[in-house]
């Protein structure tokens, strides 16, 4: 079972949420699949995004049943699995890239339990900032959550489009770091399109939460990021650079770079 230190909370997503705040900019969270498509790439990517305006970087654990992810993600884990990528392979990612800005672990529950009792205290030694579990929900394992919020890192909680405002409320009392509210029901992957009931979900997160909230599944284009950085105080973008990332690191950094000037010029304008 994973254990948690006495260790208080880490500071450094705040700290940049308040940054950004000061300076009225929204926060540019982007995640990318550790060891794809192989672990140098994943290496490069990483400071690369992070030098072209990535504000926070969510570094996933790949997983052999990843429910929650669409098809781009599944693949990219399936790839990152067969080059041999682990929970403490990606912690060994974090800190050798050793980057300016907070990482977030993005995984599964169960490579977490399978990390041993110290994996959140290897993480924050690894130089990590946060922690996203992508199917432990608030109140499914109440002592294991206890145990995590008191550990050394942010625990970033989702919430659903269709959660109640009182669930809302309530998921968001036991999160740090930020909420991660998911933008439409299904499965990971890039959309066309930004949900018409986008709007309304966020103003009901508002008056639940008093977390900062980065909106993310289906953000492909600066103008999707633009309409959605209007909303939220971040947005969150995954499938989309997973397959930039699988082309190049160029084409990475460049993508993240558009996304970044379009929410930067929406908060000049």
């Amino acid at each position: 079972m994973v254990s948690a230190s006495a260790t208080t909370t880490s500071d450094p997503i705040a700290h940049k949420f308040a940054a950004l705040a000061e300076q009225r900019r929204k926060a540019l969270v982007a995640y990318i699949t550790a060891g794809h498509p192989d672990r140098a790439r994943s290496l490069a990517v990483m400071r690369a995004i992070a030098r072209a305006g990535a504000d926070i970087i969510e570094v996933g654990v790949p997983f052999s049943d990843p429910l929650a992810d669409g098809p781009t993600i599944q693949a990219s884990s399936q790839t990152a699995l067969a080059n041999g990528m682990t929970f403490d392979g990606v912690l060994e990612l974090i800190a050798e890239a050793a980057v300016d800005v907070p990482t977030v672990v993005f995984t599964y529950l169960n490579p977490l339990l399978a990390a041993g009792d110290d994996a959140l205290d290897r993480a924050a030694r690894a130089g990590a900032s946060g922690l996203l579990l992508t199917d432990l929900p608030v109140g499914a394992d109440p002592a294991l959550e206890a145990r995590i919020a008191a550990g050394p890192l942010d625990f970033v909680r989702l919430v659903a489009p269709t959660t109640p405002a009182a669930r809302m409320a309530e998921i968001a009392r036991h999160g740090s770091g930020f909420v991660y509210l998911i933008s439409r029901l299904g499965v990971t992957g890039a959309r066309d399109d930004v949900p018409a009931d986008l709007p309304a979900t966020v103003a009901r997160l508002r008056v639940a939460a008093s977390l900062p909230i980065c909106v993310g599944f289906g953000i492909a284009r600066p103008e999707q990021a633009v309409v959605v950085g209007r909303l939220a105080d971040g947005i969150a973008v995954g499938s989309a650079l997973v397959r930039h990332a699988e082309e190049s690191v160029d084409a990475a950094a460049g993508f993240i770079a558009s996304l970044r000037a379009a929410l930067d010029t929406h908060a000049r304008g």
